[in-house]
């Protein structure tokens, strides 16, 4: 007797898009949020906005894509994968929802295709979150490094969670091995590796606006940082700040890369206000 298939919460609605198909979880009523995920090995956007997004649903609709190079969106192997494809991707999947209009959340990678959005198309932008994200060049670290240049193993994934999380506590074999198990599966290390190829460096720049760009995203933007953050320098947020002009900054110490995990509710909290409560 086979035991019944149990559907992974990562995999929601399958829409097409073109020639592509975006694996999205579409939930809740109310203010739309859109929330872009980041680039680590493996993830999608349920794994990285699992804790964020049944809270948010409550009182909002929430909008949460897989980015097409990630998780269960599928794309032609040919298709450049950039800012341009990711930008059109947001925007073709707001025109086939009937958003004309969200509050975004970007994480890391997702902070700066959140920014290219903003800048590009002002108008679909209602309010801005930006956690942990790249946006302007910097020297790559050495944790980002790591991240993009991940060749999948259990010890390789158990370094990678340690590097992401100020409190070691979090990087437990069950983490890891869910991890490591979501990097290997089918074509998933093959499009990552082809994401972010060395040199590296060329990826944050790839992600990087300009500053005269920063200074014309005129959205109120609240930026969220962790103090301790190894894959994304706390600097980077501190130069955000200065550049956009109706930025305010959050930084959560004793935090790592993964504030929406390590500060869950805290970070729920700070951006349900910002987005759903302060609309003066």
């Amino acid at each position: 007797m086979s035991l019944p298939v149990i559907p992974s919460p990562e995999i929601a609605t399958a829409l097409p898009l073109g020639e592509c198909t975006i694996n999205v979880h579409d939930v809740g009523q109310g203010e739309p949020i859109l929330l872009i995920h980041g680039s680590g090995p493996g993830v999608t956007a349920w794994a990285n906005w699992r804790g964020v997004i049944p809270v948010l649903s409550e009182r909002a609709r929430v909008v949460a894509p897989d980015m097409l190079g990630f998780g269960y969106s599928s794309c032609p192997k040919t298709m450049a994968l950039n800012v341009d494809t990711w930008v059109r991707q947001l925007t073709d999947l707001l025109d086939t929802l009937d958003l004309p209009q969200v509050s975004v959340v970007g994480n890391s990678f997702g902070g700066a295709i959140a920014l290219a959005l903003a800048h590009r198309h002002p108008e679909r932008v209602k309010r801005l979150v930006l956690m942990g994200a790249v946006g302007v060049s910097f020297p790559i670290s050495e944790g980002l490094e790591k991240v993009w240049g991940y060749q999948p193993s259990l010890e390789a994934m158990r370094e990678l969670i340690g590097v992401f999380a100020f409190d070691q506590k979090i990087v437990t074999p069950e983490l890891v091995k869910m991890r490591y198990e979501a990097s290997m599966r089918a074509d998933v290390q093959e499009r990552f590796a082809a994401l972010f190829p060395p040199p590296r460096q060329r990826g944050v720049e790839m992600l990087a606006l300009p500053e005269s760009a920063l200074r014309g995203i005129n959205h109120q933007t609240l930026i969220i940082h962790g103090r301790d953050d190894r894959v994304i320098p706390l600097e980077v947020s501190e130069r955000l700040v200065r550049l956009i002009p109706h930025a305010d900054l959050h930084v959560f110490g004793e935090c790592g890369h993964w504030v929406q995990i390590e500060k869950a509710a805290a970070f729920t909290r700070l951006i349900s206000e910002f987005l759903l409560e302060n609309q003066a």
